[in-house]
């Protein structure tokens, strides 16, 4: 049976579509089966793995109007496949809210290929409303992304508040996998002050892997590749690989 985890933050621009990308594709390069289910309307994580999209999506998925495996695709990286979406799934929001069961949605839809994998990686959208909502359902444990930026830690509190209510009336299951660290440069104060604030909140929650701000991990979207396939050299690369292989080995403990 795979292990479910959402990427999540609300805010917009704290790598979480490149963590949710990156990360998947280093599990899998290390052998591990991953797929990854792309919830937020933008598609950036369908486009940036370059997810052949047919006639299904998890759009249709989420409504109940196929089965989510016919909307999985492969990607370029060995043992990743991805579940695409397209605009369509800014109006979700509003269709669920019609629907019994609407918290579970992606659930269900999940249940009969969750041991298809050993991972299974949701990309939010950078919200709490209902689609957010369906991916705590979902998930076994939730990976917090946060910039090493002014303001990083705004917006956290709601956050948690709303993973603490999840576990409280829909998922009590529901873990914190832990926070990483993005775009970290190591040589202005802020970035140091910003890891420091972080670890002091979250504690043990903090991975040690860091991810740098890189210009490297700003290409590779365009060029519809993972960064360890785009360039395996860099230091994004890196870190995104050695956050892979700290994940797998706190889950075997």
């Amino acid at each position: 049976m795979s292990k479910v985890i959402s990427v999540v933050n609300q805010k917009g621009g704290v790598g979480k579509t490149t963590t949710a990308v990156n990360l998947s594709a280093c599990l899998a390069n290390v052998g591990s089966h991953v797929l990854i289910v792309d919830l937020d309307p933008q598609g950036n994580a369908s486009s940036g793995l370059q997810m052949k999209a047919g006639s299904r999506t998890v759009y249709e998925a989420l409504l109940g109007q196929c089965a989510l495996k016919d909307a999985v695709t492969h990607t370029l990286q060995k043992h990743l496949d991805g579940a695409p979406t397209d605009i369509r799934m800014a109006g979700a929001e509003l269709e669920l809210a019609g629907m019994e069961k609407r918290e579970f949605c992606l659930k269900e839809a999940l249940a009969p290929i969750r041991g298809d994998y050993d991972y299974i990686l949701i990309d939010c959208p950078p919200s709490l409303g209902l689609i957010t909502v369906n991916a705590l359902a979902a998930a076994d444990s939730v990976l917090i992304p946060i910039q090493c930026e002014y303001y990083a830690l705004e917006g956290v509190s709601s956050l948690i508040n709303t993973i603490n209510r999840i576990k409280k009336s829909i998922n009590p299951h529901l873990e914190t996998e832990g926070v990483v660290l993005t775009m970290f440069d190591g040589r202005t104060n802020l970035s140091l002050q910003v890891a420091a604030e972080v670890k002091k909140h979250f504690k043990n929650k903090v991975f040690s892997s860091v991810i740098p701000r890189n210009v490297r991990l700003g290409e590779a979207p365009s060029h519809g590749l993972p960064i360890h396939l785009y360039d395996p050299k860099s230091a994004g690369a890196e870190a995104y690989s050695s956050l892979a292989r700290e994940l797998i080995k706190r889950n075997r403990k």
